[in-house]
């Protein structure tokens, strides 16, 4: 997997997407016990060119988040780590891997995305109150 297009053609065949974009595509993974986790792939760029592939599902609203629990479980993580963005408008707590293409294999991207998936349904049910939004 060196580019976002071998992604897109693997997730692809394995998800039905919800978003299809030039360098953003998302999908629903399903989980045990009837539940869902949202899935977002992008591709990013650093300052010298070299192209990330991010893995990432919100998990939850900011608001009320205590910020030293999510520098703790940042510090704790081998893999994922917490960052906020905006969701329909408002800061959300996400849960994101960035991977260089040249460290991403088929089977590593299934890996990554099952146990993103799992953690941020996991966390999304501490932070929601046992509810299922992504």
């Amino acid at each position: 997997m060196h580019h976002f297009e071998a992604v897109r053609s693997l997730v692809g065949s394995l998800h039905t997407l919800r978003r299809n974009d030039p360098y953003v595509i998302s999908f629903d993974l399903s989980l045990p016990h009837g539940r869902h986790q949202g899935i977002y792939l992008a591709e990013l760029e650093d300052e010298n060119g070299r192209r990330y592939l991010r893995i990432s599902t919100p998990i939850g609203p900011l608001a009320g988040t205590d910020p030293k629990r999510c520098l703790r479980f940042n510090w704790e993580q081998r893999v994922g780590f917490l960052a906020v963005t905006d969701l329909g408008g408002a800061p959300y707590l996400h849960l994101c891997e960035n991977r260089p293409y040249e460290l991403v294999t088929a089977l590593e991207l299934k890996r990554l995305i099952s146990e993103l998936g799992t953690l941020g349904d996991q966390l999304e049910q501490l932070i929601v109150d046992s509810g299922d939004s992504f």
